[in-house]
């Protein structure tokens, strides 16, 4: 098939049979949806990570989750790569070779000394500081040193960059580099288990920190010998870090002039020499400078043989209809008439090289200027600038000097920046970085881009989000919440996280100020979940904190539920959201929703611990009973929340106690012989006339007076009296029925002796009247009853009827069961 004109199988329809079956599809006879039922619904990227001890599985959708790893989940212990492996992996980190001619190889000029020694210190297990100033050779000169260190250490060399990198991507990038671990990003004490017995040549270009990071870094590789690149602004190690220093200079004015040669591919005449003599007095020999003036040269040849090739707008395709182009005789057929660039043009030739560079190379730069300097990948120009032969500008920019490699990507070449801003190349350039955040955001999100894919365009993204936040109107900051919203999650899935980090906080704050909330508690949630796998606790509890009360107010019940999981891992690992002995108002306040225990089944919980996990995560709810006045306004008002469940606790186990001593009585009765079968039972009176203690709210008052009221604890009812007679059980036999009783019980003698009996007779005993408040202080408070209790009589007593009451307590109406009176 030719690759140019691509079949239907390459997009995913089958060839056979396609056109014929969607000609036979009938319509859908709503004209509003025609297109809906034959969408295919865009795939979400869900990558399970391990990191740590803990599971993260990248939800684009509702927000990453996070959950101790299961036990038959966990990875293989990470194993080392082989030569091969490694060798595999350095050609796929490589940059790409731009399309086109391919660029000249230049050969390393009077680097011979330095590159010996860097050997020599290397092989014997040392650490080097090479420094030298931007575009004095340090990139060839670390290629070649590692060529010459290939064979040194038994774990290789390791080529890094240190362009926008910290310390523990710098860790995590030697650690994947050696170790095979896919989809494992392992914790901070197996990632320094495994360093210490690696041993590896790293070569690093442009470290961009020197101090106690740097210190860290040399720390946590104590069988690593590096070779650092950096430049004299980078701070200093510090003075522990025992690392050699290697200065870099530039070139001597023979070898400066050689290299030009070798540039142009020809020897230079009496006048080019003179002038590549200047330039090497103003410029200090460094040779990125006589490279990009050696590309000069090379045009002015160009411009020699054809001068209607280049003008001051570029190729003839892209000249102004009103401009005629120059001929041969307005030029001169003489190149000496031609005349060399200016000294100036000569130390800063950016926007001289790139003025007669194609349009597709030019807006390339355009582009570059507008992400801060990096460079898209070469397969993303085409659909940037929108010419299809526009990846071939890579090459170009690359043989003029104008690029450098930055690890697996280009960028501009040092000072090729500030030149073309200075030459205008920035104007438009929020317009461009809408453009790039556009393309990028619809790429990271398809399904078929790689997270390493992305990865490797993390550079150019984040210069895209960072150019649209500062923007003035909310279209630039919605494209930046966009881009950060497809990329993020491919950010974390190739393990990247200091571009996942980034990412997010960008996307936050545009978020903010474009006043998505939905994206922006999204952003929360994911730097919650990022900062509780690095560790950070404290972090994390904030972040979710946010996420939810966002997320909540948006009614987003699906990541609310995700940010609740998140925060209680979150508590579980700080060993609980507050200390013991927090005030209760603060922790439980009392209008806050309560799960209650079932009926029966009291539950005590303290009132100074509190709650595990915060009231957002019950998932059953109900509101509690209406406040009495006491609750609202009374002195007990301040009860409320885990005090009440402690009194209702309370009174559960105390009616415990009170059904358990009236079925032991009521057996203890039955085995007694049985008097008259009408015989009817009532209170008992002590002999002593002691008054009998309140009873709780819960329970009912016997029929005497609203007043008296008895005590229902067990041990009153099981312990004899001051007088030597033991008293009866207060309260009920148990049954709640509101009708009347009779209960039969045989006559007893609780002292021993009884001097008189009365006559056995019926009497029909009715519920009363018993006002009873559901406040839960009367559990606290006992009175003493107003009137004294009556003896009864051999008479027919008839009581007045009342409604029973409606407590959840066992107890029933009170007089229906009691041992009979001893006068």
């Amino acid at each position: 098939m030719d690759p140019i004109h691509r079949g239907p199988e390459e997009f995913g329809h089958d060839g056979s049979g396609f056109s014929e079956e969607a000609g036979r599809r009938r319509p859908s006879r709503d004209p509003l949806t025609p297109d809906f039922s034959q969408q295919t619904p865009q795939q979400a990227r869900i990558v399970p990570l391990i990191s740590g001890d803990l599971l993260l599985t990248v939800n684009p959708v509702d927000g990453s989750e996070v959950e101790p790893c299961p036990p038959g989940e966990q990875p293989a212990a990470p194993v080392r790569r082989t030569p091969a492996e490694r060798a595999d992996r350095e050609r796929a980190a490589a940059p790409p070779v731009p399309p086109g001619p391919p660029v000249l190889q230049l050969p390393l000029l009077q680097r011979a000394d330095e590159r010996e020694r860097l050997v020599r210190l290397l092989a014997r297990g040392r650490s080097v500081r090479l420094t030298g100033p931007a575009g004095s050779g340090r990139t060839a000169l670390l290629d070649a040193v590692a060529a010459d260190c290939a064979e040194l250490a038994p774990d290789g060399v390791v080529r890094l960059s240190g362009h926008k990198r910290t310390v523990a991507d710098l860790l995590h990038g030697l650690f994947e580099a050696v170790h095979d671990a896919p989809l494992h990003r392992p914790d901070r004490e197996l990632l320094l288990e495994k360093l210490r017995t690696t041993g590896a040549v790293v070569v690093l270009d442009d470290l961009e920190f020197g101090g106690a990071a740097l210190d860290e870094l040399l720390d946590a590789t104590p069988e690593c010998a590096f070779l650092l690149a950096t430049t004299p602004d980078v701070a200093a190690p510090g003075p522990d870090s025992h690392l050699e220093e290697v200065f870099l200079a530039g070139l001597d004015r023979g070898a400066s002039i050689d290299l030009m040669e070798r540039v142009v591919e020809r020897k230079l005449t009496e006048d080019e020499a003179n002038w590549a003599g200047d330039l090497w007095f103003e410029s200090e020999g460094l040779p990125l400078r006589f490279v990009q003036a050696g590309a000069l040269l090379r045009q002015r040849d160009l411009l020699s043989t054809d001068p209607t090739a280049y003008d001051e707008y570029g190729y003839l395709e892209n000249r102004p209809a009103e401009e005629a182009p120059e001929t041969l005789e307005s030029v001169g057929a003489d190149a000496a008439e031609i005349p060399l660039p200016s000294l100036g043009e000569g130390a800063a030739p950016a926007a001289l090289l790139g003025s007669r560079l194609s349009a597709a190379a030019r807006d390339t730069l355009r582009f570059a200027v507008a992400l801060g300097g990096e460079v898209p990948h070469q397969a993303h120009l085409p659909a940037l600038v929108g010419d299809t032969h526009a990846d071939a500008a890579l090459g170009e920019l690359a043989g003029c000097g104008l690029l450098s490699p930055a690890g697996s990507r280009y960028r501009l070449a040092a000072g090729v920046l500030a030149q073309l801003e200075a030459a205008g190349y920035g104007d438009g350039a929020t317009d461009r970085a809408r453009t790039v955040a556009q393309h990028y955001a619809w790429w990271a999100g398809h399904p078929s881009v790689t997270p390493a894919r992305v990865v490797a365009e993390s550079d150019a993204m984040l210069a895209a989000m960072a150019q649209l936040v500062p923007g003035d109107g909310a279209g630039q900051t919605s494209v930046a919440v966009l881009l950060a919203r497809s990329a993020s999650p491919a950010f974390a899935a190739g393990l990247h996280w200091s571009a996942w980090e980034r990412s997010l906080r960008i996307g936050q704050e545009a978020g903010r100020i474009a006043g998505e909330v939905a994206e922006e508690a999204y952003f929360h949630h994911e730097l919650g979940v990022l900062a509780l796998c690095t560790g950070n606790l404290d972090r994390a509890r904030a972040e979710l904190e946010t996420s939810i009360s966002m997320r909540g107010a948006l009614a987003d019940k699906s990541g609310a539920v995700a940010g609740r999981r998140a925060l209680a891992l979150v508590e579980d690992r700080s060993g609980g959201p507050a200390a013991v002995g927090a005030a209760v108002t603060d922790e439980l306040p009392v209008d806050r929703f309560e799960v209650s225990p079932p009926r029966g089944l009291p539950t005590v919980i303290p009132v100074s611990m509190p709650r595990t996990y915060p009231e957002e995560t019950a998932v059953v709810s109900r509101q509690g009973a209406p406040k009495t006045a006491v609750e609202e306004g009374g002195r007990f008002a301040m009860l409320g929340g885990a005090r009440r469940n402690l009194v209702a606790a309370g009174a559960g186990v105390l009616l415990a106690g009170v059904l358990g001593t009236v079925v032991t009585l009521g057996l203890t009765s039955n085995s007694d012989p049985q008097g008259d079968p009408g015989a009817s039972t009532e209170q008992s009176v002590t002999e002593s006339g002691e008054q009998e203690e309140e009873l709780p709210a819960e329970e009912s008052t016997d029929g005497a007076t609203p007043s008296a009221r008895t005590s229902g604890s067990a041990s009153s009812s099981e312990t004899p009296g001051p007088s030597g007679s033991g008293s009866a059980p207060a309260g009920g036999s148990g049954a709640s029925s509101p009708g009347a009783t009779v209960s039969e019980s045989a006559p007893s003698s609780p002292g021993g002796s009884s001097p008189s009996r009365p006559s056995p007779t019926r009497t029909t005993t009715k519920p009363t009247v018993t006002p009873t408040s559901p406040s839960p202080t009367d559990t606290e408070t006992s009175e003493p009853p107003t009137d004294p209790p009556t003896e009864p009589t051999p008479t027919d007593t008839e009581t007045t009827p009342t409604v029973p009451d409606s407590s959840d307590s066992a107890s029933g109406p009170s007089g229906a069961s009691a041992s009979p009176s001893v006068t």
